[in-house]
């Protein structure tokens, strides 16, 4: 068994353990920057204005099949 391959396949697997480390703390980061812009998002709509419909409207429905 060669040394100098076990090494590398090692070196290789700790530089793709850490290529996913990084990629999970972008998507994190990415999600969080997401989650942000929606909250920025909701909270810049418009309050809704009360109905200003007659009292006698929408008080029954009446439906037929």
């Amino acid at each position: 068994m060669d040394i100098g391959s076990v090494t590398s396949s090692g070196g290789a697997l700790a530089r793709e353990q850490l290529a996913e480390q990084v990629d999970l703390r972008v998507l994190r980061k990415a999600i969080e920057i997401t989650e942000q812009s929606a909250e920025a998002m909701i909270e810049a709509l418009p309050a809704v204005p009360p109905a200003n419909n007659p009292p006698n409207l929408g008080n029954s429905v009446d439906t037929y099949a």
